[in-house]
């Protein structure tokens, strides 16, 4: 439970969003693919290659260059990041890359085709693909089964998918996300307020990365206010105090 009666309002756990000004230093953001993402194999000695740019985006440019392929069609790693000194200062970063197989790039299709005629529920799905996600959108009979106990089906599908997926992939269904995403902001915000009028800071329940994400970023919003994350593993909890408060610790 929240501490100072502060209860989170929307159940289970789920997983990521996106990033605004004035996050915390302790802000949890999406990783770079520094790792073959899960469900990836190792990169193959004799396809992979080596290919460096001055930041990582420039490093995926080249790559997408030399392979004649979109960066959705092969998969990458970092090899080496480095500061180039000789008189004049400069970053590179080095990249391996190499095609992704056709298995990998339609993981997620493959699955769904071999798991859905042993599902009990009567859904049906479309799936769309863009940049390196996948968005994976469930309707059909028993869609509203998805949402029940604020969507914990639903998002144990996501949760499921994103472990045999080389791509991300996010799961909705009628507008799930974006309405836990709302009501998830509007608490934030009020507690954020209610903090910087009585100075007494509060620890709201444990939550996931995408759910501590939207807090993290909604309460900095609230001039003067900031969070920070407790504990260790996937669920931790999230501390929102006043900024100077910190300042005045350190």
């Amino acid at each position: 439970m929240a501490d100072d009666n502060s209860k989170f309002p929307g159940g289970e756990p789920e997983e990521a969003a996106g990033a605004a000004a004035g996050e915390p230093a302790e802000f949890e953001a999406e990783p770079l693919n520094e790792e073959p993402a899960r469900g990836v194999s190792p990169a193959p000695a004799a396809e992979a290659q080596e290919y460096s740019g001055r930041n990582l985006e420039e490093a995926i440019s080249l790559a997408e260059h030399r392979l004649k392929l979109p960066r959705e069609k092969f998969n990458y790693e970092i090899v080496t990041e480095k500061t180039k000194l000789f008189g004049i200062k400069g970053k590179e970063i080095v990249i391996r890359a190499w095609p992704k197989r056709e298995d990998e790039e339609n993981a997620v299709e493959n699955f769904l085709r071999r798991f859905m005629p042993h599902f009990p529920l009567e859904l049906t799905y479309h799936i769309r693909k863009r940049d390196s996600m996948v968005f994976l959108v469930f309707d059909g009979e028993d869609k509203a089964l998805l949402l029940r106990s604020d969507g914990q089906l639903l998002l144990a599908l996501q949760h499921l998918l994103n472990k045999i997926s080389p791509a991300k992939v996010q799961v909705d269904c009628e507008f799930f996300r974006k309405r836990k995403e709302k009501r998830l902001r509007e608490y934030a915000q009020r507690v954020a307020q209610s903090v910087k009028d009585s100075g007494r800071e509060e620890v709201l329940d444990l939550m996931n990365p995408y759910e501590r994400r939207i807090v993290h970023i909604a309460v900095n919003q609230v001039p003067g206010m900031t969070t920070e994350s407790l504990g260790e593993g996937f669920l931790k909890k999230v501390r929102v105090y006043q900024a100077d408060n910190q300042r005045k610790r350190t």
